[in-house]
C-alpha cells in the first residue's frame, strides 16, 4: 500500500501551539516572537539564561554516504532519530538548516524530512519560513551596492575594479547569473564591471549568522568581511565601507533561533542553511546551544556526505563554538550503496532503476566501501559512530546484513536498520537506543583533523589525503598565489572550508565509491575574513546552482482553496 504524500501526511497532523512546545522547554513566554500559533524566533537572552542554570545535554551529528542526488533521508533519520529518542523517554531535539528556494523550486524538494519524520509546519518549512534567507540575501546585497556606489562616487579607498570579491545573491537557482555585467547604460548608471551571483545560502553572510556567538560577535563578524582588494593587494572590508552596521540592523531578528515542531511534537530548531558543497553545511550554533540546554540530547544534520558536512562540522563549527559532539550517525541507503557498487543509475525526476530494486548483496558489499570510508571519516575525529540503515520495502535481509557487516569491520559501534519514513519514532527506537548508548558510553575522544598553526596548504592536504583520500593535492597558479597573500595577511591560522562535488569523495562526481589514485586539484582559493576560513575552489565546483529541464517548480501551485500543492 502506497504512503500519502509528505505533504498529506504534515497536514494531516494538528500541531501543538509552539507555546507549549516552548514551555516544556522551560522558556519563559516573554522569550519567544511568535510568528503565527505554529511557530516562533527565541530571545538570545533566553540561551544566557539557560547556560547558567542547566547542564549541557548530549550533542549528536547525523552525516551519511557519499549521496546521490535523490538524497539517502539523511534529515528525515534526524528527525526519526528525535522521535525515537523521545518515545524511549530521553528529553530529545532536532537542530537542521533551513532549506534553500534553489532545491525547493529545483531538483531535490523540500528539506523538512519526509514520511512519518517530519518538521512541521511542512509549507512554511520550506518557503520563507521567518524571513531569515530574505533579511540575509538583502544585507549581502546591500553591501555589493555600497562597493559600486563607492566606485561610482571617486573610489576613495582605491578598490582595483578588478580586485572587487563580493558578488551579489538570489536564493534562486538561476545558471544565466553565473557571469554578468553589469553598470552598463551610461555615465549615472555605475560603473561597468564584469561579476557573479551566487545562491544565497552561499553566501558568507550566511556562513556568519550560522557561526555567530551573539548579536556583538554577528556584528565583528560582518566588519571584517573582506569585500575587495586595493591595487596594491589590500584588503577593503565592509567596515571600510561602513555597511557592516545597516547589515547587522538588517539581521538582528534573523539571528534568533527559529522554533518548530517534529510530526509527533519533539522541538525543532530550524536555523541557517548554509549549503555542505560550497559553504560550511551546518545549522546555527546559536540553535544547538539553546537544543543543548533545553533537552537531553541533541540531533543535529550535517550536509551531505561525512567528507562535506560531518568534516566541517568538526573542523570549522566545533572550532568555532567550542563545542565537543558525544557521539555521530552515518546514514546509508542499499540503493545508494548499490550505485556506489556500479549497479543502476539515479536520475532526479526520473524512475528508478530497476536494477536498485532487486536484491543484489554483492553490488551492496563492493559500494559499501563508501560506507566504510565515511565511517572512518567520522571516528577520525575521535567520536563514537552508529549507522542508520535507512530501509525500504524493497531492501532484503541479505543486504541489511553486509552492511552491518562492513560498517562493524569499519570501527562503527552498531548498525541499525530503522523504519522511520513509514513508522515515525517507532521506527527508530532501536537506532535510539544505539545512539544513546553511543553517546552515554562512548567516551569520544574528540579531536580536530588539524590545528590552527598549521600552513593553510598543509590544512588542505590534510583533509584530501585523511578524508578524501587523495595522493596528494595540485594547486594552481592562482590558488598557490592567493594562499601566500593569505598567510602574509595574516589569516594563516583559519580552517579551510573545502567547496567540492557532493556526489563523490574525489572532485570529480564520476568517481563513485571509495576512488584512490587520484589527486585533488584546486584551482583557486577565496576568504571569508568574516565567517572565519578560507574556500578552497576543487575542481569545476559552482556556486550557482541550475534548474533542471523539469524543475520541481512545475509541479508546486495552489488548489481553490489556496492551500499549496506539490510540495514534496
Amino acid at each position: 500500500m502506497s504512503l500519502p504524500s509528505d505533504l498529506e501526511i504534515a497536514r494531516a497532523v494538528k500541531p501543538k501551539p509552539i507555546v507549549e512546545v516552548a514551555r516544556a522547554l522551560g522558556l519563559h513566554d516573554d522569550e519567544i516572537e511568535l510568528y503565527g500559533s505554529t511557530k516562533a524566533k527565541v530571545a538570545l537572552s533566553a540561551i544566557r539564561r539557560l547556560e547558567r542554570q542547566n547542564p549541557r545535554g548530549k550533542y549528536v551529528v547525523v552525516t551519511a554516504i557519499t549521496p546521490t542526488p535523490l538524497g539517502e533521508g539523511k534529515t528525515t533519520t534526524t528527525v526519526g532519530l528525535a522521535q525515537g529518542l523521545n518515545r524511549l523517554g530521553h528529553r530529545a531535539a532536532v537542530t537542521i538548516r533551513q532549506p534553500s528556494l534553489g532545491p525547493v523550486f529545483g531538483i531535490k524538494g523540500g528539506a523538512a524530512g519526509g514520511g512519518y519524520s517530519q518538521v512541521i509546519p511542512m509549507e512554511d518549512f520550506n518557503l520563507h519560513l521567518t524571513g531569515d534567507v530574505h533579511a540575509i540575501g538583502a544585507a549581502h546585497n546591500l553591501a555589493a551596492a555600497f562597493l559600486d556606489n563607492h566606485l561610482h562616487h571617486g573610489n576613495r579607498l582605491g578598490i582595483d575594479p578588478l580586485g572587487v570579491l563580493w558578488p551579489r545573491v538570489v536564493d534562486i537557482s538561476d545558471r544565466a547569473l553565473r557571469h554578468v555585467v553589469i553598470g552598463l547604460g551610461g555615465r549615472e548608471d555605475g560603473v561597468p564591471r564584469e561579476t557573479e551571483f551566487v545562491i544565497t545560502v552561499a553566501s558568507e553572510v550566511m556562513a556568519v549568522l550560522a557561526l555567530a556567538s551573539d548579536l556583538d560577535d554577528l556584528r565583528a563578524r560582518l566588519g571584517r568581511m573582506v569585500l575587495a582588494t586595493t591595487a596594491d593587494g589590500g584588503f577593503v572590508t565592509a567596515e571600510d565601507l561602513k555597511v557592516a552596521g545597516s547589515m547587522a540592523v538588517l539581521l538582528r531578528d534573523a539571528l534568533k533561533p527559529n522554533l518548530l515542531q517534529t510530526l509527533e511534537g519533539g522541538p525543532a530548531f530550524v536555523h541557517a542553511g548554509p549549503f555542505a558543497n560550497i559553504a560550511h553545511g551546518n545549522n546555527s550554533v546559536l540553535a544547538d546551544r539553546l537544543a543543548l540546554v533545553t533537552t537531553e540530547i541533541v540531533c543535529t544534520e550535517a550536509g551531505f556526505g561525512a567528507d562535506m558536512g560531518a568534516e566541517k562540522f568538526f573542523d570549522i563549527k566545533c572550532r568555532a563554538s567550542g563545542l565537543r559532539p558525544d557521539a555521530g550517525v552515518v546514514v546509508a541507503t542499499v540503493r545508494a550503496l548499490k550505485m556506489h557498487g556500479g549497479v543502476g543509475r539515479i536520475v532526479a525526476g526520473k524512475p528508478l532503476d530497476p536494477a536498485l530494486t532487486t536484491e543484489n548483496v554483492a553490488a551492496v558489499r563492493a559500494g559499501a566501501a563508501n560506507l566504510a570510508a565515511q565511517v572512518e571519516n567520522v571516528r577520525a575525529f575521535g567520536v563514537p559512530t552508529v549507522v542508520a540503515i535507512n530501509t525500504f520495502p524493497t531492501d532484503t535481509d541479505a543486504e541489511v546484513a553486509a552492511i552491518r557487516e562492513v560498517a562493524l569491520a569499519a570501527g562503527a559501534r552498531a548498525a541499525v536498520r530503522a523504519t522511520h519514513f513509514t513508522d515515525g519514532g517507532a521506527g527508530a527506537e532501536d537506532l535510539a537506543r544505539a545512539v544513546w548508548d553511543a553517546a552515554v558510553e562512548g567516551a569520544p575522544h574528540f579531536q580536530l583533523l588539524y590545528p590552527d598553526e598549521m600552513p593553510l596548504v598543509g590544512k588542505i592536504e590534510a583533509v584530501a589525503r585523511r578524508i578524501y583520500g587523495a595522493d596528494g593535492v595540485d594547486l594552481a597558479p592562482a590558488a598557490t598565489k592567493a594562499l601566500k597573500h593569505y598567510e602574509d595577511a595574516g589569516f594563516g591560522r583559519l580552517p579551510v572550508c573545502m567547496a567540492k562535488t557532493q556526489y563523490s569523495l574525489s572532485h570529480d562526481a564520476g568517481l563513485k565509491g571509495r576512488p584512490s589514485g587520484f589527486r585533488l586539484p584546486v584551482r583557486d582559493v577565496r576568504l571569508a575574513a568574516g565567517a572565519g576560513f578560507v574556500t578552497p575552489l576543487v575542481g569545476e565546483m559552482r556556486t550557482m546552482p541550475g534548474l533542471p529541464s523539469s524543475p520541481g517548480g512545475e509541479r508546486i501551485d495552489l488548489d481553490a482553496a489556496g492551500e499549496v500543492l506539490g510540495l514534496f
